[in-house]
């Protein structure tokens, strides 16, 4: 396994503010790595001394195998930086623009032309490609910030909070490129605030809070740590309501209902502790008639592991799983 991202120990304060406090983590190369937190988790600061913008106080980090800081012009030239606003200028055209960081980086004239032209292809804007960047929409401009980071053939792409301000359907039009990225062989680093973002994209996710790692892992390790998986049941009226929930605590198991009431509500949600406890329940329901108009066993969402790791434990890391 080669690592494209390592970092060890960072701390970064800012006077008397510890904004990265003892923050490690690796990014196997190909694959992505969703950093989530809150505003002011230190997201964007640890990005800002992965991508040499920013010194680390403590610790050490190394990207693309190059150290950020003793190596810090060499790898300016090895990654992409996506901010979480678009960074073109608006007054040239998205051509122009992609024109512009190529000839920056050292491309001659004619190479420039036909990276911009690869890009503009790949994210969509061709169509756009002579209109000034001002009159593109949101997620236009997302595309075409991401491809500026891109001019360069970068080993790392941090993208950080690339979906912020855009519709659901420019949110999906953005994934669907971070995932054709990782396709052909980036290394991404992607923070966010959206679970559904890190849910879908991300390979590990690392949870930040207060400036600390509170926990790391998959998707799927994480959401083992905090809640058991549910049963939910739909009920075609309240008597089957009630006739369920009464089967269902005979058979052992502590069904909830939702409703202002433990009856008032149509639907059954059920706690298990494995797979198997999916056949009690609809035993349970055999045995008293009741046939649900829905029934589905339903892992925890990342949302309540979220919710779970950033409340009263933030104060106390959690061991990493793979």
């Amino acid at each position: 396994m080669t690592l494209f991202v390592e970092a060890e120990g960072i701390t970064k304060t800012f006077g008397k503010v510890r904004a990265l406090d003892d923050v490690s983590l690796q990014v196997p190369r190909g694959t992505v790595c969703g950093l989530l937190g809150h505003n002011g988790a230190g997201k964007t600061t640890l990005v800002n001394v992965l991508t040499t913008l920013v010194t680390p106080t403590a610790g050490r980090a190394r990207v693309a195998g190059l150290d950020v800081q003793r190596d810090a012009v060499a790898l300016r030239s090895r990654i992409g930086l996506t901010g979480q606003f678009a960074s073109v200028d608006e007054q040239l055209s998205g051509f122009r623009n992609l024109i512009l960081i190529a000839r920056l980086l050292g491309a001659s004239t004619k190479a420039a032309k036909e990276r911009a032209d690869e890009l503009l292809t790949a994210f969509g804007l061709r169509e756009a490609a002579g209109r000034p960047a001002k009159t593109y929409s949101g997620g236009m401009r997302r595309r075409l910030d991401l491809a500026a980071s891109l001019v360069g053939h970068p080993d790392v792409i941090f993208l950080d909070e690339p979906t912020t301000g855009l519709d659901p359907a420019a949110r999906i039009a953005m994934w669907e490129i971070v995932e054709q990225l990782v396709r052909d062989g980036s290394t991404v680093l992607l923070t966010t605030q959206m679970l559904d973002e890190a849910d879908r994209l991300a390979d590990k996710i690392v949870v930040l809070a207060q400036g600390k790692v509170i926990a790391a892992g998959t998707s799927a390790s994480l959401k083992a740590q905090v809640g058991k998986r549910t049963v939910t049941l739909t009920l075609a009226d309240r008597p089957d309501a009630e006739r369920a929930a009464d089967a269902v605590r005979l058979a052992g198991l502590e069904p909830r209902v939702s409703g202002v009431d433990e009856l008032a509500g149509l639907a059954l949600t059920v706690p298990v502790e494995k797979s198997t406890d999916l056949a009690r329940v609809v035993r349970a329901l055999d045995d008293v008639k009741v046939e649900p108009v829905e029934l589905a066993l339903v892992d925890p969402r990342l949302d309540d592991v979220y919710l779970a790791l950033s409340g009263p434990r933030d104060s106390h890391p959690v061991t990493e799983r793979a």
